[in-house]
């Protein structure tokens, strides 16, 4: 029969790239592989197919022989070997895949299996200041020591640990469906290639006991709710030699009394008085640097947005800072005394005999009521 096109395998274009053809076999691979398809035929060989494809599209030049002459271009034993898996260069691709796949673990001098720890989230909280002008957090994270009391063995003191009879102490077990050898994590020792008759009383046998760490980490300027820091190899310590995880800090942002962050911007709420806003003035603003002035124009109305250039933040990725926008809030007059009610009547009817030029808002409303009821 016919061998298919390779791209037309994957489902990937001809130009695609080395992380597209990863996640176009990974995805097939997990669809029809064996433990999945369970003796299906035709799912083994789109497993095979998938696999040849990957393999040769993943090697430089193979790619380039078969894109020139198509499956003739490409030697056929180089998809060959036992087991039914290729050598070839894209050899080291499939096991970084089955790892991803079907276990994530992997192997030491073919002994016992090693794992990559997990990764731990910090949820930290700034100040807006803090936030924005950087700061340095110190943060009390868990962590893991050997065990005083068995010394990192996991047995209880006076007895010792023992190989696996399961894996003889490999750590993993294989099992055979037809052409392919599958390994599996032990079930028996999960993976340590060893069992533990008598566990150590403090440490249950995992040969650690957790503690507490400090750890200092840089906060830079700019940062935004959402963000997030990674401290490399911070998170939870690998298993049997493995890798550890990595922290990630999830920064959150804590509401601030004067001003709200819209990406690079603030916003804050002035009040003033009713006769400022009239007769205009120069008042005195909030900013992250201290108080500025800004000009008042005469007949300032409620909602008026003024701004001051540069006086926002300044993003990690921004090149200059952001703006600050002040909006206007005209504040009424309470609590009156006789005279001060006595003044703003007479101010109400001096307003009264200018006619409509006092409030063109109030005019233009009074306008669009009457139209609405013609």
């Amino acid at each position: 029969m016919a061998k298919r096109d390779f791209y037309e395998v994957l489902g990937v274009s001809r130009d695609a790239d080395e992380d597209v053809l990863k996640k176009a076999y990974r995805k097939l691979a997990m669809k029809y592989h064996p433990d999945r398809t369970q003796g299906d035929k035709d799912g083994e060989e789109k497993f095979k197919e998938a696999k040849l494809a990957y393999e040769t599209l993943s090697d430089p030049q193979k790619r380039a022989a078969y894109d020139r002459y198509g499956h003739a271009g490409v030697d056929p034993s180089a998809a060959a070997g036992a087991g039914g898996f290729g050598g070839g260069a894209g050899f080291a691709d499939f096991g970084s895949i089955f790892e991803e796949i079907f276990g994530g673990g992997g192997r030491r001098g073919g002994g016992q299996q090693v794992y990559r720890g997990a990764d731990l989230s910090y949820a930290l909280t700034l100040t807006l200041e803090e936030a924005a002008l950087g700061t340095t957090k110190s943060l009390r994270i868990p962590s893991w020591d050997t065990c005083d009391s068995c010394h990192g063995s996991g047995a209880k003191p006076g007895t010792k640990a023992k190989t696996c009879p399961s894996c003889q102490g490999s750590g993993a077990t294989t099992q055979r469906m037809g052409p392919f050898a599958m390994q599996q994590t032990c079930g028996t020792c999960g993976g340590s290639g060893r069992i533990i008759p008598e566990p150590c009383p403090v440490c249950r046998g995992q040969g650690r006991v957790q503690r507490q760490k400090t750890l200092e980490v840089q906060i830079p300027a700019g940062i935004d709710a959402g963000m997030r820091i990674r401290s490399s190899g911070n998170g939870e310590p690998g298993v049997n030699g493995g890798p550890s995880g990595d922290l990630y800090v999830e920064i959150q942002i804590k509401p601030h009394a004067l001003f709200e962050r819209h990406g690079d911007d603030l916003h804050c709420r002035v009040p003033v008085g009713m006769t400022a806003a009239a007769l205009g003035a120069r008042i005195e603003v909030p900013t992250l640097g201290g108080a500025a002035e800004i000009d008042l124009p005469e007949g300032t109305q409620s909602g008026k947005t003024l701004r001051l250039r540069g006086k926002g933040v300044k993003g990690i990725h921004s090149g200059h800072p952001g703006d600050l926008y002040c909006h206007i809030e005209v504040e009424t007059p309470v609590r009156l005394s006789d005279e001060q009610r006595q003044l703003l009547e007479q101010l109400d009817a001096s307003f009264k005999r200018g006619g409509d030029r006092h409030s063109p808002a109030g005019k233009s409303w009074a306008d669009k009521v009457r139209d609405l009821f013609k």
